[in-house]
């Protein structure tokens, strides 16, 4: 990290950092041999979704609702008021989300996704155009869902694994003009912004592209929707990368940042630090008032959104931690020392490195498998064979078929190697990153696979794959 010492001969010292905790309890992993690997994984057919967990030994399959939660986090459980309508819980939370984010009104949700299906309900009708930095999975088949297209205005080098360009995250604002000339500002909803963007490697968004793209919808009255899962990673690299905000808390930028939107959904289960839970965040009434009647039908009643009270105070509490610069600091840390061993090891991965997790490129670590014979699915299988490493697939399974039934070839085929927070050790780290060089030392001889089950929605969740032969 950045913490630095002059020594006594005037040369700049890097000074390690640690995880800003101590472990209180500790859970057991299973450790498995090949020969009961290679049967776990035939049976989940390729497909690392389908493993159980008692067959994973590192899980990296996603950030969401695997973190630890904090002893805090643990006590506030205990304060849960399970009262059906009022809970003390929910009115806790209100007054955290609008004093840490600055949203006037909250509607929670069982997860993100919950929050995204009313969204695309209230505010989205057929023939709509959202344009979006990236698209993402649920998002997008949302938005399709209530008859809208996604349409992705994300800059040119956030689909170039190689490029430094430190906001990948940014919308280009030439191709948003170009969609507003071709379609009217009257067919857009809104603009759907993710700031650290997922399917390009957890890549951030700067203040100022923040700042030019409100000035512009503001002018047309386009509303800007805000995916804020990951809100204090942008933060952070906002804080380490963009000119004036060096002195700033990460709280104080993650402020700003929602002030130039107009509400958000929110998966509480990454950056908030809780196992289960979202939220809804409108400023608008009327939206608002729209999305409390909803919510009552597809999640609960407007005070508890399919969630427990307990399961409110936690969330309350771990948005409150996630704000911390130490916290952040560690967080951004442990992604930042695989991504480097990985790099030391040649293993072709996304650049910069992102906030989540390290994204191998695929296309370039199996560069004789063609995409249509699902490179990265293939790499994430590989993995997990080699060490019981857990990972995931962010390529053309994930991508899926358009409304014609083609699919679509996404530029990125990547696995997405994710880290939960505060779960893991430094020497887990190294145990990855070894494992990932194995797997790469006999990359040549690796065979692709072909898709012999396919769901007719979010494929990537429950595809099965044969290996060719």
């Amino acid at each position: 990290m950045k913490n630095e010492i002059k020594s006594s001969k005037k040369q700049i010292v890097k000074r390690s950092w640690a995880e800003p905790y101590k472990m209180k309890m500790v859970e057991l992993l299973t450790m498995t041999d090949r020969p009961h690997r290679l049967k776990a994984i035939k049976q989940a057919g390729y497909n690392t979704f389908l493993l159980r967990s008692e067959d994973v030994y590192i899980d990296l399959l996603t950030d969401s609702g695997t973190s630890a939660m904090s002893d805090q986090q643990w006590a506030g459980m205990m304060l849960g008021d399970e009262s059906y309508a009022g809970s003390r819980n929910f009115f806790k939370l209100e007054k955290t989300i609008q004093k840490c984010y600055g949203y006037k009104y909250i509607i929670p949700t069982h997860q993100g996704r919950g929050a995204e299906n009313i969204l695309s309900k209230i505010l989205i009708k057929k023939g709509d155009i959202i344009p979006g930095n990236m698209y993402f999975t649920t998002t997008r088949l949302h938005q399709e869902l209530a008859g809208g297209t996604f349409v992705d205005v994300i800059v040119d080098e956030a689909h170039d694994p190689v490029s430094e360009f430190p906001f990948k995250g940014n919308v280009d604002m030439a191709k948003l003009q170009a969609i507003v000339k071709k379609y009217g500002a009257k067919r857009i909803p809104y603009v759907c912004i993710a700031t650290n963007v997922n399917m390009a490697g957890g890549q951030p968004m700067s203040m100022d592209n923040l700042r030019k793209l409100r000035a512009f919808t503001k002018k047309l009255g386009i509303k800007v929707i805000h995916d804020m899962t990951r809100v204090a990673e942008n933060a952070y690299f906002i804080q380490q990368r963009e000119k004036g905000y060096d002195k700033k808390s990460i709280r104080e930028i993650v402020f700003e940042i929602c002030s130039y939107t107009d509400g958000a959904t929110m998966s509480a289960k990454k950056d908030a630090l809780v196992n289960i839970g979202g939220f809804l965040a409108l400023n608008d009434w009327d939206a608002f008032e729209e999305a409390r009647n909803l919510v009552v039908v597809y999640e609960g009643l407007h005070t508890y959104g399919g969630l427990a009270g307990r399961d409110m105070e936690a969330m309350s509490i771990g948005i409150e931690e996630s704000l911390s610069d130490n916290h952040m600091r560690a967080r951004v840390g442990q992604v930042e020392y695989l991504g480097r061993l990985m790099e030391s090891y040649g293993i072709p991965i996304v650049k910069p490195i992102g906030g989540h997790g390290i994204f191998v490129d695929a296309k370039q670590f199996l560069p004789h498998i063609p995409q249509d014979q699902f490179p990265a699915q293939t790499l994430a299988a590989e993995v997990y064979l080699d060490s019981g490493v857990r990972t995931m697939e962010r390529g053309i399974v994930s991508a899926g078929r358009k409304s014609n039934g083609e699919n679509y070839f996404p530029k990125l085929e990547l696995v997405r190697f994710t880290i939960p927070r505060r779960v893991y050790t430094q020497a887990h780290m190294d145990v990855i990153a070894e494992s990932v060089y194995s797997v790469y030392q006999r990359r040549e001889k690796i065979k692709g696979l072909k898709m012999v089950y396919e769901p007719k929605y979010l494929r990537f969740f429950q595809a099965k794959f044969e290996k060719l032969v």
